[in-house]
């Protein structure tokens, strides 16, 4: 693909499916040139393949879709396209539409938006979570703007995140409201005399009151109802202040107490306003060693599902700490919650299901049949679907050459959204015994014009490989790209980020254009990545740089004997790139400055100073310590900054300027670093975005920043055989 043909790429959100197994609900989301975002709808599908898909609603962007437990109504999250009215709140907000379709009604109007919800299980009510901004803080007091704002205080390590900025002045609370009648009259804001008035002819509000039902001590998000639809499980965090440890748990708080159960005939208004019970903890704490979040209740309500990470006693030992998936009686649970945030009741233990050595889980959990549940794993280069159990008995349901991206089950149909090699998303049916039935991929239409290049799947290295003599170096995973025509071609080393993190079989833009402009791509999982143990990943600690810079040449080496002018001739070992992000722009320029074969490199958004990131970075309070040790000597020894006077390769350094996860400063100091000791260096940098440019900024700078790089490449790499 080219850069200016990002606007094709559609991905999917988890599918919904209709209590039958009848229907299924999912959304999309595409780049959209035009308005400079990510535009995208609800689609509905019969799960027969009987007619084809039909798009659902009509607005700007609407994802996350919920059917409710009776499934007449889809609930769902909808971004207004960018320049609407201003005085309609930007950021996402609650959305109803029936299913067989009409006009979708927004039930919310937060200032800082819904970022989460659920249905109860008699559809009566929603629970959602939403960030609470201070009082006077994010446009809440008029003329009040950002520049003007009363000063922060900060008391802990912990106060900024990536894409969000600053996180204690609006923690997310709970609010629910009462589902309206979907066939009821419309409501619309009042206006003139009426806009102020306490007058009963003023008539019912805009949007549904929204009672909170959590104070905003402690964050409170993924809400989940128990059987009762009543009581709601969430996740949290035990401790009141911001830094002291990464651990996390889960509460619970009962929604209603007393006078909105009581029935009530049509027409009467809204209830009375009862009090929300107090919050108490169901697992996790202050004294716990797994942080536990994305509570999940069983099918038959028996069970409450959750993710646990052991994080060791500190609370800060997250290197290749695997999420397993635990287990507890969700009536226990309710019954036997109590306040306090130390630690829960001797009787509420969730029991280990999983083995997380051998497999990380990732939720959000979704319940499956009367008494499972659902769950993400990622193993080597895949990310699969796990059927779990109460009693444990892990069952992969879903294992291909991609990754699941989210499923849900219902009826005893189960919808699975997924990426492939050949598609960043599509929908379908998972069928026992006969795989994936694809209903759904917006993707298939621009393939015929633009067919995906797959990887070759390889391994280099291992013991008792011949060839290599180092006798610790175990096989590498990962994939070869080679462009069409028989070369040499120039090949561009790619390097992940993470460090705990995993290049896949799915398909991915980087190397799909790299291919597209005659590059040869290289990327492998090194030491330290995800997918292949808790050991492997672990392996990495306290040494960056060592094994994992050894896996990752051995991976190069590996590929250059096989397709290089000693194997195949498809490759040109004279003529090699390396480029990476984040943890990849770390190594990119640890590599750069211990190995001078590269012609040229790009170092984006690095992690380049473990040690400044220690109060610059919004993980440097526990990231930098954890993989490098505590010891401020080792930690620069284990920093590219302290080596960069070794580095000989041009290199361009891109970074963005909101990057609050690696901060700018480590890309101007390295940019300024290599052109004072005449190092051919440029830096580029994007205004506005975060450290998630590559992923989701702005479509325009998504396409700048890929034409900067085949620019870079085309004078370093492609050009140099033209000149020769």
């Amino acid at each position: 693909m080219r850069p200016d043909q990002l606007d094709l790429l559609t991905t999917m959100d988890a599918p919904t499916l209709t209590p039958d197994g009848g229907r299924l609900v999912v959304g999309t989301s595409r780049p959209d040139f035009r308005t400079d975002g990510y535009t995208g709808q609800l689609w509905v599908m019969p799960t027969d393949g009987s007619s084809p898909p039909r798009r659902l609603t009509q607005g700007y962007r609407d994802s996350g879709a919920q059917l409710s437990p009776d499934g007449t109504t889809v609930a769902f999250l909808r971004s207004p396209a960018p320049g609407t009215d201003s005085r309609t709140p930007s950021a996402p907000q609650l959305v109803l539409i029936p299913l067989d379709g009409g006009e979708g009604r927004i039930v919310t109007d937060r200032r800082l938006g819904v970022t989460g919800f659920a249905w109860s299980p008699d559809s009566r009510w929603i629970t959602f979570s939403s960030p609470e901004p201070e009082p006077g803080r994010y446009g809440t007091v008029a003329g009040v703007g950002p520049g003007q704002e009363d000063p922060r205080l900060v008391t802990g390590p912990d106060h900024r995140q990536n894409g969000e900025g600053y996180t204690a002045d609006k923690r997310p609370r709970l609010f629910e409201i009462e589902v309206p009648d979907p066939n009821g009259e419309p409501v619309f804001a009042a206006v003139g005399r009426l806009a102020e008035s306490q007058d009963s002819k003023a008539g019912p509000p805009a949007v549904p009151a929204a009672r909170p039902l959590t104070e905003g001590e402690r964050a409170a998000s993924d809400p989940v109802y128990a059987a009762d639809s009543r009581h709601v499980f969430f996740a949290t965090t035990p401790e009141m202040g911001f830094g002291q440890s990464l651990r996390t748990a889960v509460a619970v708080v009962e929604a209603r107490r007393g006078t909105a159960e009581m029935p009530r005939p049509a027409g009467s208004g809204a209830p009375a306003e009862p009090d929300a019970g107090p919050v108490r903890l169901v697992a996790g704490g202050t004294e716990v060693r797994v942080g536990f979040g994305s509570p999940c209740v069983s099918g038959n309500g028996e069970w409450l599902y959750l993710l646990g990470q052991d994080l060791g006693e500190s609370g800060l030992e997250f290197v290749a700490s695997n999420g397993a998936v635990y287990a507890l009686p969700a009536a226990d649970a309710v019954r036997e919650a109590t306040p306090g945030w130390d630690r829960p009741a001797a009787g509420l233990q969730p029991r280990l299901l999983t083995d997380p050595a051998a497999m990380g889980y990732a939720g959000p959990l979704r319940p499956s049949g009367q008494d499972q549940v659902l769950a993400l794993g990622a193993s080597r280069g895949r990310t699969v679907l796990v059927q779990v159990s109460h009693h444990g008995n892990p069952e992969v349901l879903v294992d291909q050459h991609g990754e699941v991206t989210g499923a849900c089950e219902a009826g005893g149909t189960v919808a699975v959204s997924s990426t492939s090699a050949v598609s960043p998303g599509r929908v379908g049916i998972q069928h026992r015994g006969s795989g994936l039935q694809e209903l759904f991929d917006p993707n298939a239409a621009w393939r015929a014009d633009l067919p995906p290049v797959a990887g070759l799947e390889r391994e280099y290295g291992g013991p008792g490989d011949p060839g290599d003599p180092r006798p610790d170096q175990p096989a590498v995973h990962g994939w070869v790209f080679l462009p069409e025509g028989p070369g040499p071609h120039p090949v561009i080393l790619n390097i992940h980020g993470g460090p705990y993190a995993q290049y896949t079989w799915s398909w991915f833009d980087e190397t799909q254009v790299l291919v597209a402009a005659g590059y040869a791509v290289v990327m492998c999982n090194p030491r330290g990545a995800d997918g292949y143990g808790a050991d492997h990943g672990a392996s990495i600690q306290g040494r960056l740089g060592t094994v994992d810079h050894q896996d990752i040449i051995a991976f190069l080496d590996g590929a250059l004997e096989e397709f290089g002018p000693e194997g195949s001739g498809q490759l040109d070992a004279s003529r090699i790139g390396i480029q990476g992000g984040s943890y990849g722009g770390y190594m990119t320029a640890w590599i750069t400055a211990h190995d001078h074969r590269f012609t040229a490199a790009i170092v984006e958004r690095g992690y380049l100073d473990p040690v400044s990131a220690l109060g610059s970075s919004d993980i440097g309070w526990f990231f930098s310590e954890q993989y490098m040790g505590s010891d401020l000597e080792q930690m620069r020894q284990q920093s590219p900054m302290h080596h960069v006077d070794r580095v000989r390769t041009p290199t361009l350094v891109i970074h963005s300027e909101e990057d609050l996860r690696c901060p700018i400063e480590h890309a101007q100091r390295y940019y300024q670093a290599l052109w004072a000791q005449g190092v051919e260096a440029e830096l580029l940098i994007f205004p506005g975005e975060d450290h998630e440019l590559s992923r989701s900024g702005t479509p325009w700078h998504r396409r700048a920043r890929f034409d900067h790089i085949l620019r870079w490449w085309d004078r370093h790499l492609a050009r140099q055989v033209t000149d020769q």
